[in-house]
């Protein structure tokens, strides 16, 4: 018997931040699971960890792009992540007639983490900073996630690991997903972003780069492949060399590209990256 396919969606942008955007994705994803399809959505939450932090008043510090993270900080990181963008993330779902369950990377020991540090090297030589309570996924048990799917849950997943130790992590929401993703082997890993995929000028809309290849990408770093956009392709290629079949960037202010890319296959929607 063939197995259903699995979707995995990484979800965030401007998608999670507007209702009818929301509830657009909502019904991409139940239209996705009523043609039989399994999908695990995984989540950050930058802008609300933003919220959170400045009601509290803990002030952030960001050590090239990373957000450092105090104990304290993780304390609100992880009440933003898991009391507010997962529980309505479940609720909505649950809403449309589905069945979804909260979770981290903490349950079930599904993620372990480990410290992650930023490395600057300059000159030959390489400096290395402390980012706190920031984490690097090491090792993902998929029997949790597995077991869900095979009841027809839909497992709603938030960034925040721990060690062997026991000890607390944020980890990049994308590079969660990715290695979510390969582990799972997933038929497609979708990555939702605001803009239509990767372009080769952010300004021109119609320099959108339908296919690449995993040997394409460490020369566009820096040029082409720029900021928030890091992270999403180095997940893309983390998902694709651990196991995912499929990995692409699609707009997520788009929502009904979700299942049309999905079913049909589209390749005209995104940027698909190919091993």
């Amino acid at each position: 018997m063939e197995q259903e396919p699995i979707v995995l969606i990484k979800y965030g942008g401007n998608a999670m931040l507007n209702d009818e955007l929301k509830s657009a994705v909502v019904a991409n994803i139940k239209k996705l699971q009523e043609s039989g399809t399994k999908v695990v959505l995984v989540h950050g939450g930058g802008p609300f960890i933003k919220n959170i932090l400045k009601t509290v008043g803990i002030e952030s510090e960001f050590i090239g792009g990373h957000r450092k993270t105090t104990p304290e900080a993780l304390k609100y990181i992880e009440m933003a992540l898991k009391g507010e963008v997962n529980s309505s993330l479940v609720n909505l779902l649950n809403k449309a007639g589905m069945r979804a369950v909260g979770l981290s990377g903490k349950d079930g020991r599904m993620v372990t983490a480990v410290k992650r540090y930023h490395e600057v090297t300059e000159n030959g030589q390489t400096e290395r900073f402390d980012l706190g309570q920031v984490g690097d996924v090491t090792k993902v048990d998929t029997r949790l996630l597995e077991t869900l799917l095979s009841n027809n849950f839909v497992p709603v997943v938030t960034c925040i690991a721990s060690d062997e130790a026991g000890q607390d992590y944020n980890v990049n929401a994308d590079m969660f997903a990715g290695a979510l993703a390969g582990a799972l082997k997933a038929q497609d890993y979708l990555v939702l972003t605001d803009v239509d995929g990767l372009l080769r000028d952010i300004d021109d809309p119609s320099s959108l780069i339908r296919r690449l290849t995993l040997e394409e990408l460490p020369g566009l770093y820096g040029s082409v492949i720029k900021g928030g956009m890091i992270p999403k392709l180095e997940s893309c290629q983390i998902a694709l060399e651990h196991g995912a079949r499929h990995a692409r960037i699609i707009n997520g202010t788009k929502p009904d590209t979700i299942a049309e890319v999905v079913q049909s296959d589209n390749h005209s929607i995104g940027t698909e990256i190919c091993l």
